[in-house]
């Protein structure tokens, strides 16, 4: 199928094997989810076997393809995902698409099976209609079908949508509203610039509030000598609206600042934090909206000069009652799918926000949502090393004031602490560059590591060494263990494990703990423990799967069909001898 360089094909000879091969990874693709059908019969539901008995934790029936999809034995997602080089939870979310398609969406399968239509597309079509009843998925797949194949996908995402709205209209309204009422924070992955995305979705008061507050930290820090852009010192008020008293004597301080306006066409200064700037907001010192006189009142984050009329326009994704918004400070991080566990009846399917509402769109070039892009912001002169000290010089001071004064009306209180594990090499140390791996952030330069910690009050704990081996000779796991085995292996150790290590996550013996009195003392020891979470220690426990420890620290998995699979830091590796 591949014999000769390609280096030989002329561009006829090109466009003609790479049609070829399109044609063939299609025939692949249709073969793997064919296989995924048959894999999923022959697995159903452990109640539906005669004599099966069902134990604490044991194994349960589970629909992934939505209703009228038969249930199958949820364990069968972990064997067949490690053999097509997939975690668990996306190996339950391909055997979904597949059992959907054959039982949800014949008409669609059809034409994939004939050729007339892309595979991928007939999964994403799948999970889009994950929540719909047999009959409103019908009505989609008959209006869909006969297209799968000839439009453009977004063409087609757009079709599929109104087709799902059209054939189930309470439902989807059900499912609007409910996304309407969906709240919280997330904090995404770390890029190698030491940059983390943070995202929020909250009432569209609130984000209100909190964007004026981060406008006036921003100001604060102009007033400081920071000419950093707009955009950058907000950024930076993120660290400072961190800590609260922190906060309030920094607005408290640039309140009494008095601020002067600068000679036409400077740049690099921003209006005082009582008043916004033009339109382009490079800032020229001129107020364009002045606040009340409030010169012998304190400035506090809950007081909002920036006029609120001004930031409900800067704030996205707000519903028509007004309800919600998004307050964006950077692209959401990828779907965590993978590391967690195959999706279960009654639990939410995971979908990510999107550009409708307001985050940011994959598809454009600076990463904002094109409905509403950022305004270009005009920075001052560059901060040299000198010019960045004396800003933090003063910050430090601020601080300091802070927490000694009275009137900050928090003397004695200090901010939360926080503990931040940072995997760093000696080499990294004496050359004073290369990468460091933050846990649950992931690697960042070493010379990002001063704007990691910031400018705070530090306390250096004494380097865990991860080479001693700590036991006890209960079952319970002391924390002085848990810590090392979570460091040691910081992600779960299961076949394709993608899990972070956390706290939370099980801590599982490798060899089973043995609660006779004559049992060998130091089981629960840093050697006999590994990270699992709770799927992949339930799929050992009770799906048929053997682990053993390797002289080399690594594991060997052997699944419940006799496949191996060795695990240790450098990710899974399939063994060619059962």
């Amino acid at each position: 199928m591949f014999d000769g360089d390609v280096a030989d094909l002329d561009a006829t000879e090109t466009l003609a094997s790479a049609a070829e091969l399109h044609v063939l990874r299609r025939q692949a693709e249709v073969r793997l989810i064919e296989l995924a059908q048959h894999f999923a019969d022959l697995h159903p539901d452990p109640a539906t076997v005669p004599g099966q008995v069902s134990l604490a934790g044991g194994e349960r029936g589970v629909v992934y393809g939505g209703p009228g999809c038969p249930a199958i034995a949820e364990f069968a997602a972990a064997e067949f995902g490690a053999m097509i080089g997939r975690s668990a939870g996306s190996a339950a979310v391909f055997i979904g698409q597949s059992l959907a398609l054959r039982h949800r969406l014949p008409r669609i399968w059809a034409q994939v099976r004939s050729g007339h239509g892309e595979p991928w597309k007939a999964r994403t079509i799948a999970t889009a209609c994950l929540a719909l009843s047999v009959d409103a998925a019908e009505i989609v797949d008959r209006r869909v079908a006969s297209i799968i194949d000839t439009v453009t996908p977004v063409r087609l995402e757009k079709i599929v949508k109104a087709a799902i709205q059209q054939a189930d209209p309470d439902a989807a309204r059900a499912a609007a509203e409910a996304r309407a009422k969906e709240r919280g924070v997330w904090a995404g992955r770390t890029d190698d610039h030491g940059t983390t995305t943070l995202y929020v979705r909250a009432a569209t008061g609130d984000v209100i509030h909190f964007k004026a507050t981060i406008r006036q930290i921003a100001d604060a820090l102009a007033q400081l000598g920071d000419t950093d852009t707009l955009p950058q010192r907000k950024a930076k008020a993120i660290g400072i609206i961190a800590d609260p008293a922190l906060t309030n004597e920094l607005l408290t301080v640039a309140h009494h600042l008095t601020p002067t306006t600068t000679e036409a066409g400077a740049v690099g200064t921003t209006a005082p934090a009582s008043g916004k700037t033009g339109p382009d907001e490079a800032g020229t010192g001129v107020a364009a909206n002045p606040a009340p006189d409030t010169t012998d009142q304190p400035a506090h984050p809950a007081d909002l000069p920036v006029s609120l009329a001004d930031e409900t326009a800067d704030v996205a994704g707000g519903g028509e009652d007004g309800a919600m918004g998004w307050f964006v400070v950077d692209e959401p991080g990828a779907s965590e799918e993978a590391d967690r566990d195959p999706p279960h009846p009654g639990d939410p399917a995971y979908d990510r926000p999107s550009c409708s509402a307001g985050l940011p769109d994959p598809g454009a070039a600076d990463g904002r949502c094109a409905e509403n892009p950022e305004p270009a912001r005009v920075a001052g002169p560059a901060l040299d090393s000198a010019a960045r000290r004396e800003v933090a010089r003063k910050l430090a001071a601020i601080k300091h004031g802070a927490y000694s004064s009275q009137s900050a009306g928090v003397t004695g209180r200090k901010p939360a602490r926080t503990t931040i594990y940072v995997h760093i090499t000696d080499e990294t140390l004496l050359a004073g560059g290369g990468v460091a791996r933050v846990e649950r952030f992931g690697p960042v330069l070493a010379a990002r590591l001063e704007e990691l910690l910031g400018h705070d009050q530090i306390v250096v704990k004494p380097v865990i060494d991860l080479n001693d081996r700590l036991s006890v000779d209960a079952y319970e796991i002391p924390r002085r263990i848990r810590e090392r085995v979570k460091l040691t292996h910081p992600v779960e150790q299961f076949v394709f494990g993608a899990a972070e290590s956390t706290d939370s996550v099980d801590l599982d013996h490798i060899a089973p703990f043995d609660f006779n009195a004559t049992g060998p003392p130091g089981q629960t020891s840093t050697g006999n423990l590994t990270p699992l979470r709770r799927y992949s220690h339930r799929v050992k426990t009770h799906g048929g799967w053997r682990v053993r420890r390797l002289d080399d620290g690594g594991l060997e998995w052997t699944t419940k069909h006799g496949f191996k699979f060795r695990v240790d830091h450098t990710g899974t590796h399939p063994l060619v001898d059962r």
